[in-house]
């Protein structure tokens, strides 16, 4: 049963967004069919710029779309201490956005569950993401929206290359072992867009500072900082890359790996069968 549209009687305030971007974010929602009629949407809302961009750009789409869903933000609380989200809840109530600041001990929990010489980004990565994905299913949403973009995709791609020896980058969605789907919109999106966004408007965002690894006596991740620089170098020198990256990401030839389930060889089963052997 399509949702009442209340949302599009909303008359709190909007920011700007540019024309490319909304484009762009609709797309990608067509193209990869995220968001429909229906849906109930759960947004992981760091503070940041991207996670800020995300929910601002769900509101417009929300308005404006020719179908019906909700959508709400949660902030996951570490429980560190002077953790305090303040600005963060008055700016969503200033814009008519749902909010909610999920609290959790992971922070307290880290100084024993964390193994030595283990990241501890990856680690409260990890706790974030599972105590976002309890909400969810606490309040029976349908999908969990990230606001990963197309560099944290491509830098995923290229760090699970050079560090971890697969080729792997991030889904614009695919299904949780909980039930519900994840969602990147935002996944064709440049980081760029997103930075000028915030900029434009003059969000206050949510950095670093937020993560509880600042409050450790440990040596942060160089990988993704290295990866990124690696990048904007190679971009610097070739204005091209990350259009014929994602031209490379749709256009995607397994069969020319070294995998040889991914083949196509019928000449080894015709020869299996004239010899009589067992290919099982």
């Amino acid at each position: 049963m399509p949702l009442s549209p209340n949302h599009r009687r909303d008359k709190s305030p909007t920011l700007p967004i540019s024309k490319k971007l909304l484009k762009l974010v609709g797309k990608t929602n067509a193209e990869f069919k995220l968001i429909g009629e229906g849906d109930k949407v759960l947004v992981g809302l760091s503070g940041g710029k991207d996670s800020l961009a995300l929910v601002h750009l769900l509101k417009h789409i929300q308005r404006h779309a020719p179908f019906s869903f909700e959508f709400e933000a949660c902030t996951v609380k570490y429980g560190m201490p002077d953790e305090h989200y303040t600005t963060l809840t008055q700016h969503c109530k200033q814009y008519g956005i749902k909010h909610t600041v999920y609290d959790t001990n992971i922070f307290e929990i880290s100084h024993d569950a964390i193994r030595e010489n283990s990241s501890f980004c990856s680690y409260f990565s990890r706790m974030r993401r599972g105590a976002l994905y309890s909400f969810a299913q606490e309040g029976g949403f349908t999908k969990v929206a990230l606001g990963h973009h197309f560099d944290d995709t491509v830098e995923s791609f290229f760090m699970n290359m050079f560090y971890n020896g697969s080729l792997r980058a991030l889904a614009p969605i695919y299904k949780t072992s909980r039930g519900f789907h994840l969602i990147r919109p935002m996944i064709q999106v440049r980081e760029s867009q997103l930075r000028g966004f915030v900029e434009d408007n003059h969000l206050s965002v949510i950095g670093d500072e937020a993560c509880p690894a600042m409050l450790k006596d440990v040596k942060m991740p160089h990988a993704r900082a290295a990866t990124k620089a690696w990048l904007a170098e190679m971009e610097g020198e070739k204005k091209d890359l990350f259009k014929m990256l994602r031209a490379s990401f749709k256009h995607i030839h397994d069969d020319t790996f070294l995998d040889p389930t991914r083949w196509d060889r019928d000449d080894l089963e015709a020869k299996s069968d004239a010899l009589g052997v067992d290919t099982l």
